[in-house]
């Protein structure tokens, strides 16, 4: 008797690795911001081909990838679990799973397969204006009127699964603020420390060789209670971290276009680089840390 033939069941094609996935986005710095760094943050975009409102957050209850409010809203989550390759086209499938999905009902995420990023979604004119929160109460679907600090004003119908995720991650939440003057820069306490971070949306090299000028010139610190300590690869661009001393963020906003003035000049800078510019380069660059 022959053997039972075994057919290997057939693989979903995956969308090709994306290293810098949010390429081409209104403020990519943001996206990579409430992906990465920002615990508790919101914004709404527009669709290109349905008027649906899509609101992009950066954590869901229990890092879901996405939900539909009873309104009909998307809602839909940076910081999941899940990543299929190209971050931006599983995004995009969120979307297009909630465009189907019955109101009041959470996404269960599944392999997108090949098909459109969020490039292809959104509309050319969309904007990306970040809301920062000091707790997750956006979470919960409430009327305009009420106080969404106080658990008595929530929906009666909020599901308890939700509630009790959003009591335990308000108590661990990091309190962070958006600079005005610097795009993409946000400052945020954790614990006794406090750190700013700011996504540069330069070519990678091109800022670690500017970083590495101004460190040798004595000129990378923010004003003389700041410390460049080190730097993310996030998603295709540099994110340096400066700790905050003893200063406040308030007062750091206000250094930002003094040294964004002297890192542009920095970047514009093609003279040689000197031994001392290479070896600082290289300190920098052992200390980076690369997350995707």
């Amino acid at each position: 008797m022959g053997r039972k033939s075994r057919r290997v069941k057939p693989k979903n094609a995956r969308m090709p690795f994306v290293a810098r996935t949010f390429e081409g986005l209104p403020h990519e710095g943001d996206w990579i911001a409430l992906r990465e760094f920002v615990p508790a943050a919101h914004a709404v975009v527009t669709l290109r081909d349905s008027d649906r409102p899509v609101r992009i957050c950066s954590l869901l209850p229990g890092a879901g990838a996405g939900l539909v409010r009873e309104d009909g809203e998307i809602l839909v989550g940076l910081q999941v679990q899940h990543n299929y390759g190209d971050i931006s086209r599983d995004i995009a499938h969120v979307i297009e799973l909630a465009l189907d999905a019955e109101p009041g009902r959470p996404i269960a995420m599944t392999d997108p397969g090949v098909g459109p990023r969020l490039q292809d979604l959104l509309a050319p004119d969309t904007s990306f204006d970040v809301t920062v929160e000091d707790s997750f109460f956006y979470w919960i679907d409430t009327d305009d009127t009420s106080d969404v600090s106080e658990p008595d004003t929530w929906e009666t119908g909020a599901d308890p699964a939700i509630l009790s995720a959003l009591e335990a991650a308000n108590q661990n939440i990091a309190p962070t603020t958006k600079l005005d003057n610097a795009e993409s820069a946000y400052v945020t306490q954790m614990g006794d420390r406090t750190y700013l971070r700011w996504i540069l949306p330069h070519d990678e090299s091109a800022v670690l060789t500017a970083l590495a000028r101004l460190h040798v010139a004595g000129a990378d610190a923010i004003g003389d209670q700041t410390k460049l300590i080190g730097m993310f690869r996030a998603h295709g661009l540099l994110v340096p971290v400066w700790e905050l001393l003893d200063v406040k963020a308030a007062a750091v906003d206000e250094l930002m276009p003094d040294f964004s003035a002297r890192l542009d000049e920095a970047l514009a800078d093609d003279s040689d680089l000197t031994a001392e510019i290479r070896s600082a380069r290289q300190g920098l660059s052992t200390r980076q840390l690369t997350i995707r």
